[in-house]
């Protein structure tokens, strides 16, 4: 049996550091993230939809909501771990994971793009 995978994109701004990456990302700056999310599953629903969009893009919202223009670094997820795009991405599905109850698909990825050249992704 295959596998259906449905994907939504959202943006914030938020600024951030890197420490101990000797370089300019060292400084207080800030990026227009682009979010890309993926959920999976094997079954329609009546409607031919794994997932209506409004659903994730719902869930999406709020998390991103939380991270618009914020720093990054004085989350309390950040305290222990760099503000880099792969820990973002790691923030983000779980929270993610927190707000999806459907029983129907799973979330499966989540990219930050810090630049139109540049992601990261996470998944478990």
């Amino acid at each position: 049996m295959g596998m259906f995978t449905i994907s939504i994109r959202d943006s914030f701004s938020a600024a951030h550091r890197l420490e101990h990456v000797q370089g300019k990302c060292e400084a207080l700056h800030g990026h227009n993230f682009m979010v890309e999310v993926s959920v999976v599953g094997d079954k329609l629903n009546n409607d031919g939809m794994l997932v209506d969009f409004q659903i994730l893009k719902k869930y999406l919202g709020e998390v991103l909501d939380s991270l618009d223009h914020s720093y990054i670094n004085d989350k309390s997820f950040f305290k222990e771990r760099a503000g880099s795009s792969e820990y973002i991405a790691m923030y983000i599905f779980h929270e993610l994971k927190l707000r999806i109850k459907e029983k129907t698909f799973s979330l499966h990825e989540v990219k930050v793009w810090e630049s139109e050249k540049a992601c990261a992704s996470y998944r478990e």
